[in-house]
């Protein structure tokens, strides 16, 4: 799946330092070997995936001195399937099966596989620029500054090349440690933290990482989305885009967890349909549209698979991308027919339908947890409590308009941006507002997206 694109996708950033030259064609060239970037997300995901994995030991190990063995057999699920879904998805992304590499399989079988990756990495990092060595590829990019749109080629050397792969693999365990372990993981100790009435110091900093995890996890799917959709562009994201994705995401998550787990303390056997109802929702939607447009399923996931193990693949993730949005916004629609399973057409409508059903549901779900709260809250202001709740998650929709308005990088892209959406929301007319100025908006993005095509091939 977008392999050839993804290796390459910010590898480095453009500086004044950079050795450039225009060729005939208009393009500039950026000899770039020496200033490769520190592997930071490489760093973060490893750190966070070794801190949770010990919390949860640790707890488990309280939990079994306690006789508490329900809390200890899910805490145990949830801390050992992303760590064995981590070691396949790294193994696989490498391509570790059909090397001679037996002391890195051992260790993916200890479930130590992002340590030695991430201590690859670091020796890859700390041994490049000593050597001079060629470049193995070219990749073309066009560089978006204010109303300006500069084709550029970048060298790109081995180094950065594994650096690149690295940061790939990481960012697709990142999302799976977050969704398929920190996620439930923090619904989990949330609850066992109101069913027992009181707080362990070690649970609770538990739910401290399983929140930093799943917060850093949707902003890689953000991040990732846009990279994707706008492939032929080089995407860099400024410090108030990431304050203003971290803000939205950490919000929309806190407060659907909370949300899910008061209504299970209220009415427990009841949150099963709605966990149900929203994984089959979102896992089915994106076959009942691909049976719909009787598509034939991709032929590049994997060469040496067949269709059986194609469709196991393509299964897989929509069960992520399911998961992913039972809780937040996923940032990307999957398209089963499509090369890369990216959908990169920006759907509006869609944004618009989860967040005004997300926050009906988590309405409905706070106000039943309201008539049918138990006694442990009699001490606490109910009322207040359903109000923060709706505050929060209307203060996290607010920071995502405010991302798209003003701190995409891609922004100058749009058609139509959030002002638009509003004033026709409000006008109660499709293409009033700014129509005149979303045009000449669009022909720059057909002009500038066909000259970076043309340079691609």
């Amino acid at each position: 799946m977008e392999e050839e694109g993804d290796q390459v996708e910010k590898i480095s950033d453009v500086e004044q330092s950079h050795q450039e030259s225009a060729s005939e064609n208009g393009v500039i060239l950026v000899v770039n070997h020496n200033n490769i970037q520190p592997p930071f997300s490489v760093v973060l995901a490893t750190l966070l995936y070794c801190v949770e994995f010990v919390c949860a030991a640790v707890l488990c190990n309280i939990y079994h001195k306690s006789d508490d063995d329900v809390w200890m057999g899910l805490t145990i699920t949830f801390m050992l399937v992303p760590a064995v879904l981590t070691q396949l998805a790294l193994t696989f992304i490498h391509r570790d099966l059909g090397r001679d590499r037996p002391l890195v399989l051992f260790l993916h079988l200890l479930l130590l596989g992002p340590l030695i990756r991430c201590f690859e990495a670091l020796v890859v990092y700390f041994k490049a620029g000593k050597e001079e060595e060629p470049y193995v590829t070219i990749s073309r990019k066009i560089k978006l500054k204010k109303d300006q749109a500069t084709p550029m080629e970048w060298e790109i050397g081995h180094s950065e090349r594994k650096l690149a792969t690295h940061r790939n693999a990481f960012k697709r365990t990142a999302v799976i440690q977050a969704f398929l372990g920190s996620t439930p993981q923090l619904t989990l100790q949330l609850y066992a933290n109101i069913q027992e009435k009181y707080f362990l110091p070690i649970r609770l900093t538990l739910m401290i990482i399983c929140l930093i995890s799943i917060t850093y996890g949707a902003l890689v799917c953000s991040v990732l989305a846009i990279n994707i959709r706008y492939d032929d562009y080089k995407v860099r994201l400024r410090p108030a885009a990431y304050l203003c994705m971290i803000l939205w995401r950490g919000l929309e998550i806190a407060t659907r967890v909370t949300s899910l787990v008061l209504f299970s303390s209220a009415l427990t056997y009841w949150v099963i349909p709605v966990g149900l109802g929203n994984l089959l929702f979102f896992f089915l939607q994106p076959w009942a549209e691909f049976w719909a447009r009787r598509a034939s399923l991709p032929d590049n996931v994997e060469k040496n698979f067949s269709k059986l193990g194609t469709t196991v693949v393509l299964s897989l993730v929509t069960f992520l991308y399911a998961c992913i949005n039972i809780f937040c916004w996923s940032a990307v629609q999957l398209d089963l027919a499509h090369r890369d399973l990216i959908e990169k057409k920006q759907h509006w409508g869609r944004l618009a339908s989860y967040y005004s059903g997300r926050f009906l549901e988590n309405g409905v779900l706070i106000a039943l947890w309201y008539f049918y709260k138990s006694d442990f809250y009699a001490y606490v202001c109910a009322p207040l409590l359903v109000a923060q709740l709706l505050i929060c998650y209307s203060l996290a929709v607010l920071f995502m308009l405010l991302f798209y308005q003003f701190c995409h990088p891609c922004r100058r892209l749009f058609r139509h941006n959030v002002h638009d959406c509003l004033a026709c929301v409000c006008c109660c007319r499709r293409g009033v507002g700014r129509e005149g100025e979303g045009q000449p908006q669009l022909l720059f993005h057909h002009r500038h997206h066909g000259a970076g095509a043309t340079g691609a091939a």
